[in-house]
């Protein structure tokens, strides 16, 4: 039998079928051992076949389809190995707050790196427009501009107040999306708005840190009455990216990658080179500042900022 991996509460994993038919299924332990490096070989997202127990209402999971993308997190408990959290997206929805709790360009910024490197488009949605005061507005303006300078779709909306939600909705329609972002920028809120019977856990968040709440633990996919597919994901801190060479990082930006070609030197980094393209762009204001300075991070592997979420890609 054939199904779509909606759910994993560890051991077991809820199953779809094309029929909406439910089954639990598991793996056998040999299946850990094939070349998957990860917590849990199986995510949310997945196409699986598996056959049901003899005299039982539950299966055996004994194949994984070639996935088209990944998201995966560092385990917390084995730091060499990885835990899958969601595969085969068709869209992503970055979720960014201006304060409360703030979002950091160098968070959104590792984010559609790795988007990019796997062919995930992205939107991003600033949240809670509906508590924006001058100050907030005038730099949530000033990002929004950045971001819709370079090709990326931004949408403002508030999930409290249903501002927007229509558009949001009909980016999803009939497809797998998924919505990331920190712990607290309303992930949760906004599914319940977009699908009420959902009724997903909702928490405040904390006045003193301005920080959110973790309301998700684990990725899940549920369906959409007007057609497709949302999978939500915990509230998480930062990105990593893994299987890059640093020379690949420059055409993940779309903006360096229109102007790298114009470099003295091919093979240019654009940190200490002499008439390198991209640092004449930072001059001109033709390359946001944010997004040089998130650039540089990277390439000098700042860890600091590097930790915790990473996007797989298939290898």
């Amino acid at each position: 039998m054939k199904g779509v991996v909606i759910k994993s509460t560890g051991s077991w994993y809820h199953v779809r079928t094309a029929e909406h038919t439910i089954y639990l299924c598991r793996i056998r332990g040999k299946f850990r051992m094939e070349g998957i490096k990860s917590t849990n070989p199986v995510s949310v997202g997945d196409v699986v076949e598996f056959d049901l127990e003899p005299k039982k209402e539950t299966g055996v999971i004994t194949k994984i389809a070639d996935r088209k993308n990944y998201i995966v997190r560092k385990s917390v408990n084995l730091s060499k190995q990885i835990h899958i959290i969601a595969a085969n997206i068709d869209l992503a929805f970055l979720m960014v707050t201006i304060d409360n709790p703030p979002t950091t360009t160098s968070f959104i910024d590792r984010f559609l790196i790795a988007a990019e490197a796997y062919h995930i488009p992205v939107i991003i949605l600033f949240n809670k427009v509906d508590t924006f005061n001058e100050e907030i507005e005038e730099a949530h303006e000033e990002l929004k501009e950045i971001y819709e300078s370079i090709g990326y779709e931004c949408i403002d909306i508030s999930a409290k107040e249903g501002f927007n939600i229509d558009l949001v909705k009909e980016q999803m329609k009939d497809r797998v999306s998924l919505f990331s972002g920190h712990s607290g920028v309303g992930k949760s809120t906004l599914v319940n708005t977009i699908e009420p019977t959902l009724n997903l856990k909702t928490l405040e968040i904390s006045d003193q840190h301005k920080q959110g709440q973790h309301t998700t633990t684990f990725a899940e996919m549920h369906p959409l009455s007007f057609g497709g597919y949302i999978i939500d994901t915990p509230g998480i801190k930062g990105f990593g990216m893994v299987d890059f060479e640093k020379e690949e990082i420059a055409g993940l930006f779309p903006e360096f990658f229109e102007l790298k070609q114009d470099c003295k030197f091919h093979n240019c980094m654009h940190i200490d080179e002499p008439k390198c393209a991209i640092k004449a762009g930072l001059e001109n204001d033709t390359i946001a500042p944010s997004r040089y300075f998130s650039y540089v991070q990277i390439i000098k592997g700042d860890e600091e900022h590097f930790r915790q979420d990473i996007y797989g890609r298939k290898s």
